[in-house]
């Protein structure tokens, strides 16, 4: 099934996103926020969940504030029944900036302050609370962290001239801290997810998280959609390389990065989870789309590297996609598919890697589960998931490649 967005505030995101790399911090950090909310009936769960956003009160004696220096928050819905005593943290995502006229832009927006935050937000797709559509998690104790920082949670600087405060790792600590005081501290089980950015900090952050509760606690972690190659865009380029360094430059990303990492390599190359996932020691699940919409779009064929537009209706419709272009896109599947061939080797991770042209499947109710979801053999996202963390199952579900797939929920830009 194709989902196609409309409508003039998609249209205007996508115009911005592609038309400066510079600006996909914040740009292409709208495809997190709408694929995740939704911008359609297909997207979004009938009569969602509508959850209040909670401030960090305790944040700012701890400097845990966002870009503008506001407070951090999060959205909680409390468990009930089997699952009163599980938790579920998810990390919103939302790209990054890097440099000080991207985060002066972005402290204005949600992803930078906590002013223009959504008071309440739907609650889908893993997040859901009706066992019909989330059937494994729907009442653990679920909380979205949401992202104000612009470096996944784990910069930790600030920049006195143009008044910016990049506090990721410090919101990351405070918000943990908060949860633990309000009963997560006794969680009998608990998953760490994000979406995007937010699934990119999941990783980074995995065995941080575990090590919050004793080892009698069942700790996992999924990324979905956080899987960000460092891959040559179409120019021999490395436009996401170049823009993660500025990330990590700027925001005093360093010094939280791994050592296991930044022992061996330059610490812009410890920002890209192929550099991270086989050191982690708690079990992870990597979700993705084969074909990721946002690399596409941002990391492989930006305008930067694509001067004459040859890339521009591929990059917005598989569907006009020349074969070259196709052969180029499978290239970058075979990248992936060897970045987590030593990862797969262990049976305490997981794998949901379907060839389709998306990002970010959890959050949204179609992806997620539905009488329509993606598939891989006959399993949707939904109960891969669950069979991994509940080890009903070992999942290493990869898909052939593209066009085989005939479940995919392929993103159509216009």
């Amino acid at each position: 099934m194709k989902l196609l967005w409309v409508g003039i505030a998609v249209g205007l995101c996508l115009r911005e996103m592609v038309n400066g790399y510079e600006r996909v911090g914040f740009n292409a950090t709208e495809l997190s926020h709408f694929e995740a909310h939704g911008t359609s009936s297909l997207a979004v769960a009938n009569d969602p969940l509508m959850v209040g956003l909670t401030l960090i009160q305790s944040a700012a004696a701890k400097g845990a504030v966002c870009l503008d220096g506001t407070l951090p928050g999060y959205h909680l819905h409390r468990g009930f029944g089997s699952g009163a005593n599980s938790w579920l943290i998810q990390l919103e995502g939302g790209g990054w900036c890097n440099n000080v006229r991207s985060c002066v832009y972005r402290k204005n927006t949600r992803h930078g302050s906590s002013t223009y935050m959504e008071k309440e937000i739907p609650f889908t797709g893993i997040l859901s609370s009706n066992p019909e559509d989330n059937p494994d998690f729907f009442n653990w104790n679920r909380a979205k962290l949401r992202y104000c920082d612009g470096a996944s949670f784990i910069g930790d600087t600030q920049d006195k001239d143009a008044q910016l405060e990049f506090r990721g790792q410090r919101i990351w600590s405070a918000a943990m801290e908060d949860l633990m005081s309000k009963g997560m501290s006794s969680a009998q089980q608990a998953l760490l997810s994000g979406c995007s950015a937010g699934g990119l900090a999941s990783i980074l952050h995995c065995d941080e998280f575990r090590d919050l509760f004793p080892r009698t606690t069942k700790v996992k972690c999924l990324s979905d959609g956080g899987l960000f190659l460092d891959a040559l865009d179409v120019s021999g380029g490395h436009t996401l390389r170049n823009f993660y360094n500025g990330v990590v430059d700027l925001q005093g990303v360093q010094q939280n990065l791994p050592r296991t990492c930044t022992n061996r390599l330059d610490p812009t190359l410890c920002f890209f989870p192929q550099n991270l996932i086989s050191s982690i020691k708690t079990p992870l699940f990597l979700l993705n789309a084969a074909y990721d919409s946002w690399q596409i779009q941002a990391s492989l064929a930006p305008p930067a590297a694509d001067p004459q537009g040859y890339w521009h209706e591929c990059a917005l419709n598989h569907g006009k996609c020349t074969s070259t272009q196709v052969e180029f896109l499978q290239g970058f599947r075979s990248q992936m598919l060897n970045v987590i061939k030593d990862f797969s080797t262990s049976n305490q991770n997981g794998l949901f890697i379907n060839s389709c042209f998306a990002h970010c499947q959890s959050e949204r109710q179609d992806t997620w589960f539905a009488d329509d979801s993606p598939l891989i053999g006959s399993q949707p996202i939904a109960i891969a998931v669950g069979n991994w963390y509940f080890d009903r199952a070992v999942v290493k579900a990869v898909d052939c490649a593209y066009p085989c797939d005939n479940t995919c929920h392929n993103l159509i830009f216009k």
